[in-house]
C-alpha cells in the first residue's frame, strides 16, 4: 500500500530577513486530519516558518508542498486559496467591519466539504460572537478578537487551519474556550498547525511535535513521547 503524500511539506527550508538567516533546512510534514505543532522558545524560528510556509516570506532554499504540489514562490493570497487559513499572531481584525461582516466577507468552501463553516456554525461554537455580531472589531475584547480570527479563518473552510500563538494573552476562562474550540475541531477532522507555549495542553491536543532550536528542527515525534520526556521540556521549551 502506498503511503499517502502529506497535506503540507516541507523539506531543506531555509529563510531569513536580509542579511540575517532564521531557518536552518527546516523539515515538516502535515497529514490530513492531524494536528501538530511547533514549539520552542520565543526566536527560535516559529513564527518566521510559518510565514515562509504561506508564502509571506520567500524560502532561499528548500521545497514546500501542498498537497503534493510545489507552492514555493506563490504569493499568499494564491496560498489561501488552495485552502490554507491563518490566525495570525495580533489577531489582524479589521476595525471597520463588523463581527458578521468579518464572517461573511471572506467565506469560501476551499476544502469542498457538504458540511461547511457559515456564519451561524461559527456563532454556535461562539455564541458571545453572536451577541456581538453588529459590533465593530475593535470593538471586541482581545479574547473576542481571538475568536473572531478562529472563525473568519474558519468561514473560508481550510484544508489547512494554521494558529501562531492561539492563547497568548488570554484570560484563563476564554484560552480554555480557546482549547475547546481546537479539541472540536480536532475531532472533526480538520487539519490543523498550531504554535503555542502552552505544552500541557498540547500533548492532549495534537498527533505530532517538532520542536525548533535556533532556527533548526531538533526533535520531532509523538505527544506520547514528549509528554514521556520531560528533559525535553527543560531543554528547548522553558517550561
Amino acid at each position: 500500500m502506498s503511503t499517502p503524500i502529506p497535506l503540507l511539506s516541507a523539506n531543506g527550508i531555509e529563510a531569513g530577513y536580509g542579511a540575517s538567516q532564521v531557518l536552518f533546512g527546516i523539515d515538516l510534514e502535515i497529514a490530513a486530519g492531524q494536528v501538530v505543532t511547533l514549539l520552542g522558545r520565543n526566536g527560535m524560528g516559529k513564527s518566521t516558518t510559518i510565514k515562509t510556509l504561506i508564502g509571506d516570506l520567500l524560502a532561499r532554499q528548500g521545497t514546500i508542498r501542498f498537497d503534493g504540489e510545489v507552492i514555493n514562490g506563490l504569493r499568499p493570497d494564491s496560498i489561501a486559496r488552495l485552502g490554507v487559513a491563518v490566525v495570525p499572531e495580533g489577531r489582524m481584525c479589521f476595525p471597520n467591519l463588523t463581527v458578521h461582516e468579518h464572517l461573511v466577507a471572506f467565506a469560501d468552501n476551499r476544502n469542498g466539504q457538504g458540511d461547511r463553516w457559515t456564519a451561524e456554525r461559527i456563532y454556535r461554537m461562539f455564541p458571545r460572537l453572536k451577541e456581538r455580531a453588529q459590533n465593530m472589531g475593535n470593538q471586541l475584547s482581545g479574547g473576542e478578537q481571538q475568536m473572531l480570527a478562529i472563525g473568519r479563518a474558519l468561514s473560508t473552510n481550510p484544508r489547512l487551519l494554521i494558529l501562531d500563538e492561539a492563547t497568548e494573552g488570554l484570560a484563563p476562562v476564554i484560552r480554555e474556550e480557546i482549547w475547546q474550540c481546537l479539541a472540536q475541531l480536532r475531532e472533526a477532522g480538520q487539519t490543523i498547525l498550531v504554535v503555542d507555549k502552552y505544552v500541557d495542553r498540547l500533548v492532549r491536543l495534537a498527533d505530532r511535535h517538532f520542536i525548533l532550536e535556533r532556527g533548526r528542527v531538533v526533535w520531532q515525534g509523538s505527544s506520547l513521547a514528549l509528554d514521556s520526556d520531560r528533559s525535553l521540556w527543560n531543554t528547548y521549551l522553558g517550561v
